[in-house]
């Protein structure tokens, strides 16, 4: 009997995933989902929100890899078997994810959204910038993903806090932790950068009453998921300028629909969840050892906890 990996995914090209796994694993047949051949061959699944019951269909099904770090689609579901599921945890997905956070921060910081409109009415507006050490950044959320953006916001001279839900202790950031603190967190962030993971205790985390927790005129970025916002909380909050911008890559629904008002408001930046995605030629070196340790009777690497969610 054949030994397969299944990949799906609407938004990852297969052919990079395919060279560099076979590089990885000669031995080991790569399927696309729509060319399975005998499901019974399919021993490993990587996959981005495949159809419901997918994952149902392969008898021998040993191990399920998540095309990404967010997990929430996946624990979602119904037709996972009792088999161990993984994320992706890449350092150059990390350093793709600093890099956005980085350019998100620093545009807000140095009033691009204002020169921009201003470019827009033909209007010469001069507004002193302000030091990076002068403005605090808060960071929701300090998994892989969130250390790493916390860590280049830190070495760019910005004054940052974080919050998690166990407290962290990390070089240059303020940490704090548990609900109780969460509103002095939002508070005292002058930006905020939403980086936290969608489970049941943080889907509308911040709703109307936490947004206005807000300094009057924060900058909002999120890059996390897109329910842990209250996104009608989050246009009426823009529409009366107690959040004075945002970027947003990701969303309540996606694609946003085309009859969102987020769509017109020239206070808000809208890219198609891109902050950061797994790149195959080096995320693949991470889900080989995977398969190597499911064929060797070993633990798996970077596991999902389905109780915590992530």
């Amino acid at each position: 009997m054949a030994e397969a990996l299944v990949f799906h995914s609407a938004y990852d090209p297969p052919e990079p995933w395919k060279a560099a796994l076979e590089a990885e694993l000669p031995g080991l047949e790569f399927r696309l989902s729509h060319e399975i051949g005998d499901p019974a061959d399919v021993r490993y699944a990587l996959i981005w929100k495949p159809p419901a019951g997918f994952l149902s269909f392969f008898p021998n099904l040993q191990l399920v890899v998540n095309l990404g770090a967010g997990v929430d689609a996946l624990l979602s579901r119904h037709d996972i078997p009792d088999i161990p599921v993984t994320r992706i945890c890449d350092p150059d997905m990390s350093r793709m994810m600093a890099s956005f956070v980085l350019f998100a921060v620093l545009r807000h910081a140095r009033d691009i959204p204002v020169f921009e409109r201003a470019q827009r009415e033909r209007h010469w507006t001069f507004l002193a910038p302000r030091c990076a050490e002068d403005i605090r950044v808060g960071i929701l959320g300090l998994g892989e993903l969130g250390t790493a953006a916390a860590a280049e916001l830190v070495r760019h001279g910005f004054r940052v806090q974080g919050w998690s839900r166990t407290q962290k202790d990390l070089p240059g950031i303020h940490c704090a932790s548990g609900m109780d603190a969460l509103p002095d967190f939002l508070a005292t962030s002058e930006i905020l950068v939403v980086m936290l993971p969608l489970t049941d205790q943080t889907r509308h985390l911040l709703d109307a009453e936490r947004l206005a927790m807000l300094p009057k005129g924060a900058k909002f970025i999120n890059v996390a998921r897109g329910p842990i916002v209250d996104e009608g909380a989050l246009i009426e909050a823009l529409r009366s300028g107690h959040i004075a911008q945002a970027t947003l890559d990701v969303f309540e629904v996606e694609p946003l629909p085309p009859d969102s008002p987020l769509w017109s408001m020239d206070t808000v930046l809208i890219t198609p969840h891109l902050a950061s995605i797994a790149i195959p030629r080096s995320a693949a070196a991470q889900v080989a050892d995977n398969i190597r340790r499911v064929r060797a009777g070993e633990p798996v690497l970077n596991r999902v906890d389905p109780v915590r969610g992530y």
